[in-house]
This record gives C-alpha cells, structure tokens and sequence, in this order.
C-alpha cells in the first residue's frame, strides 16, 4: 500500500514537472516515452499524450481484451479520415449539377414587420415603421435602416446599432449603455 501511494506521488510530481517544461523538452520526453519522434508542436497536446502514457506505464495500459474490442470497433469502421486523392481532379458529372438561385432571407436581427422603432435622440423620438418593402420614417419609405436614420438624425449611422438592434450577445435591445 505504502509503494503505491510513493509511486502515485511520483506520478503526480513528473506529470506536474511538464506543465513547466517547454514545447522543445516536451517533444524530446515524448520521444523517450513512445520511442518515435512527435510531429505536433501543440504543447497540450503533448503535455496531456506523455501524461496519459506516464500513468499507463505506472499502473498498467489497456488489457489484452480492451485492445481486441478497440480493434474490433476498429475494423467495423467505415470512416474515411482523408478525401480521396482523387477527390477534387475528377470532372463533375453535369447531370447532377443544377444551378438556383436562393433568395435572401430577412436579416434576423429586424422585428416583424409593422413593428414601430423608437428611440429618442436629441430631444426628439425617432419612429421608424419596419416594413415589408422596407422602412418608414415621416410617410417616406426608405429601402435600408440606416437610411431612415440618417433622413432623421441627419447624420451617419448604422441603423441597427442606432436602435440597438443585434448587438452583443446578452445586451438587451435598445439599451445604449
């Protein structure tokens, strides 16, 4: 019992003496442990590989029986890791091939139409109606937001971020804090 707790103790002061060391003595450690040379350079990649095969060697790797399962599952698998070589260099069958076009959807950051924007900007409420064909501001239709907001402001502006209108994730619409 007393060996084991030496051996776990051990165990966990090499696997800390790794998070110290540099990503250069990471890849000569990998290469005494695995006896072949590492070709990442991801230091937690190889800090948590060379821990993973630090414990196997002190108390013992997969069993016989979990390696044949491994394999099994292994060879059952139709995955291809790679595109084949091929892949992109073989002409496209032209009878498969169809051409349409799309067309855009709303932008989601706008309300439903009929909805009413207001903000109050230098003492004044803007009301900007959203609209199916666009927006209006003061009985003029108007085919961009910030279009109506430069008509009523008279300057510049993003018409989404002068109402608000999908900001940063969590900020609530129309806060301009």
């Amino acid at each position: 019992m007393k060996k084991e707790t030496v051996s776990s103790t051990a165990i966990r002061e090499g696997i800390e003496a790794l998070r110290h060391m540099t990503v250069g003595q990471l890849k000569r450690k990998y290469g005494e442990l695995f006896g072949e040379s590492s070709r990442s350079n991801h230091k937690q990649f190889l800090f948590r590989r060379i821990a993973w095969r630090m414990q196997a060697n002190a108390y013992g790797d997969l069993s016989e029986r979990a390696r044949r399962r491994a394999l099994e599952i292994a060879n059952d698998a139709d995955l291809r890791v790679r595109a084949p070589k091929n892949f992109l260099k073989v002409d496209l069958d032209e009878s498969r091939t169809i051409e349409t076009r799309v067309e855009p959807t709303a932008d989601p950051r706008l309300p439903m139409p009929g909805t009413e924007l207001v903000r109050r900007y230098r003492g004044k409420d803007i009301v900007v109606r959203v609209r199916e064909d666009g927006f209006e501001y003061s009985g003029q239709i108007h085919r961009s937001l910030s279009s109506a907001v430069r008509e009523a402001t008279g300057t510049p502006w993003n018409g989404f971020a002068f109402f608000g209108l999908g900001g940063k994730p969590g900020r609530k619409h129309g806060s301009y804090e």
